[in-house]
C-alpha cells in the first residue's frame, strides 16, 4: 500500500468520524425538517447542499493556502477562527429560532388554559384559523431557512482536512489533492445524509398530540444547545 492509498483511507475515516461526532453536522437538519414539515426528499437535498458548502469552504481555503505557501499552523488558526465564528452563528440562529418558536406557540393557542366555553369567541376563531392553516400547509416552502443553514455550513471548518491536503500538495501531486478532497468530502456528506435520514425516520415514529404548537420552539432550543456545546464544550 503506497502513501497516497493510505492517505485516502485516512481521509475517508476522518471524514466519517469528524461528522459522526459533530451533532452540528446533522442535528439542525433533523429538527428543522420536522418543525417545518419538510419531505424526506427535501430534507436530504438541503442536507446535501449544506454538506457541499461545508466541504467546499475548507477545500478552497486549503488549496489556496497551499498555493500561497501559508504554513499549516496558520491555516489551522484560520480554521479555528472559522469554527469560533460558526459556533456563534449557530447559537444566534438557535436563539432567534427559539423566539420564533415561542411566537408560533402563542399564535397556535399555546397560551390558552381555560375551558373551551370560557375562551372568548374571537380567540377561539383565531385558534381555529391557525389550526386550519397548519393542516392546509403541511409542508413549509420558506426558502430563507435552507439558505441560512447553507451559509452557516459554508463557514463551518473541517480542521482535519487541512493536514491531509499538505502531503500531496508538497509532492506537487495535483491528483492526490483532488482525490483527498473528493474522498473526504464524499465520506462527510454520505455520513451526514445517513444520520439525517435515520433521524428523520426515527422522529417520524414519535407521535405527540398537538406537537405543531411547540415543534419550532423545540427545534430552536436543540439548535441552540448544539451551538453552545460546539462553542464551549468542543463538540
Amino acid at each position: 500500500m503506497n502513501g497516497l492509498q493510505l492517505l485516502l483511507i485516512t481521509a475517508a475515516t476522518l471524514g466519517f468520524v469528524h461528522t459522526a461526532l459533530g451533532p452540528d453536522h446533522y442535528l439542525p437538519f433533523i429538527v428543522l425538517s420536522k418543525a417545518r414539515n419538510w419531505s424526506q426528499t427535501k430534507t436530504l437535498w438541503i442536507t446535501f447542499i449544506g454538506g457541499v458548502g461545508h466541504i467546499s469552504g475548507s477545500v478552497v481555503l486549503g488549496i489556496a493556502g497551499v498555493a500561497l505557501g501559508i504554513s499549516v499552523n496558520k491555516l489551522e488558526t484560520i480554521e479555528s477562527y472559522r469554527g469560533n465564528l460558526v459556533g456563534w452563528m449557530i447559537i444566534a440562529f438557535g436563539a432567534l429560532y427559539s423566539i420564533y418558536g415561542i411566537y408560533k406557540y402563542l399564535k397556535n393557542g399555546g397560551h390558552t388554559h381555560l375551558p373551551h366555553f370560557l375562551v372568548p369567541k374571537k380567540i377561539r376563531e383565531l385558534h381555529h384559523q391557525a389550526i386550519t392553516e397548519n393542516e392546509q400547509n403541511k409542508e413549509d416552502n420558506t426558502k430563507l431557512t435552507p439558505w441560512i443553514l447553507f451559509l452557516i455550513f459554508v463557514f463551518g471548518p473541517c480542521e482535519v482536512l487541512i493536514p491531509l491536503l499538505i502531503y500531496p500538495a508538497s509532492q506537487h501531486n495535483t491528483f492526490g489533492v483532488f482525490a483527498v478532497s473528493v474522498i473526504f468530502g464524499a465520506a462527510t456528506i454520505i455520513t451526514m445524509l445517513t444520520i439525517v435520514l435515520l433521524g428523520y425516520k426515527g422522529s417520524s415514529l414519535i407521535k405527540i398530540k398537538n406537537r405543531e404548537k411547540y415543534l419550532h420552539l423545540v427545534a430552536g432550543l436543540m439548535i441552540l444547545v448544539a451551538g453552545l456545546g460546539m462553542q464551549f464544550l468542543g463538540w
